[in-house]
């Protein structure tokens, strides 16, 4: 059963990401991707602090695909929704998460993919003159990836945005810092001026298809996939139970069949290292 064969799919992006997924939607799915005029994403949030994001980036996400969907008149839609800060295990290490929804209203399947990497220019700083802000543009591969500038990080007056030459870029600092007297810099995360952003987006977009075609062995839904990860992986030493995962439990949305599997990477024994027993 194919399920998106030839059917045209929203793409909910004011922001250009139709540039790296398209392609490989259309190719794999055989869908026929398009976007419209006047869908703002901006509402649900912006990365410059405009407008703070409300909710979670999954609730988001699926707001702003569904709000899209209705606005283009399609039942099969697709968005992605970007965070980005310090990486929650490694100290002082920036982090870019992405996800991304496809939303099937006319079969009733919603299938989500993410990634959580440290490939990204995320930063911002104060600027207090010229020679600071080449040493900024350098850092964060500015003119290929964009930069914001404000008069402060939080609760700023106004942002300076869209700067795609060095002359456009100081003459936004020189505007900025004399209505204001200080300037604060930082990167833009838009998909269309970070070019590194996009390019994940583009990698995550290639997992969301894999777990499409990943369908249900009784009838065939696509997106079987992980409902739940279960530990009990044995240490190699002692052999006992650990925390890291043994088996993972895959599930189908229309008619809730679920199998168990051993963990994909072939991995049967942890490291003592991270067990409980060995390592206390």
């Amino acid at each position: 059963m194919d399920f998106f064969k030839d059917r045209s799919l929203f793409i909910a992006s004011m922001h250009g990401k139709e540039q790296a997924i398209a392609p490989l939607l259309e190719k794999e799915l055989g869908v026929n991707c398009f976007t419209i005029e006047g869908f703002n994403t901006d509402c649900y949030g912006t990365f410059s602090g405009e407008i703070e994001r409300e909710g979670s980036p999954l609730e988001t996400i699926r707001k702003k695909c569904i709000a899209g969907m209705n606005l283009a008149q399609s039942e099969l839609g697709i968005a992605t929704e970007g965070s980005f800060g310090p990486h929650p295990f490694l100290f002082g290490v920036p982090a870019h998460e992405e996800i991304l929804i496809l939303i099937d209203q006319k079969n009733n399947i919603e299938i989500t993919a993410k990634s959580l990497v440290t490939e990204t220019n995320f930063l911002g700083r104060e600027i207090p003159n010229v020679q600071a802000l080449m040493e900024f543009m350098v850092e964060v591969k500015f003119p290929s990836h964009g930069i914001i500038l404000k008069d402060k990080a939080t609760h700023f007056l106004e942002a300076f945005k869209n700067a795609r030459s060095n002359d456009e870029l100081f003459a936004q600092f020189h505007a900025c810092q004399q209505k204001y007297g200080s300037v604060y810099a930082e990167t833009d995360m838009r998909a269309m001026y970070n070019p590194t952003r996009m390019s994940v987006i583009k990698r995550v977009c290639q997992k969301l298809i894999e777990k499409v075609k990943n369908t249900c062995p009784l009838c065939l839904t696509p997106g079987f996939d992980v409902v739940e990860r279960i530990p009990g992986l044995p240490c190699s030493f002692c052999k006992m139970p650990t925390d890291s995962i043994v088996t993972e439990r895959f599930a189908c949305q229309a008619c809730q069949h679920s199998q168990q599997k051993t963990r994909g990477d072939g991995k049967v024994f942890e490291d003592p290292m991270y067990c409980s027993v060995c390592n206390p």
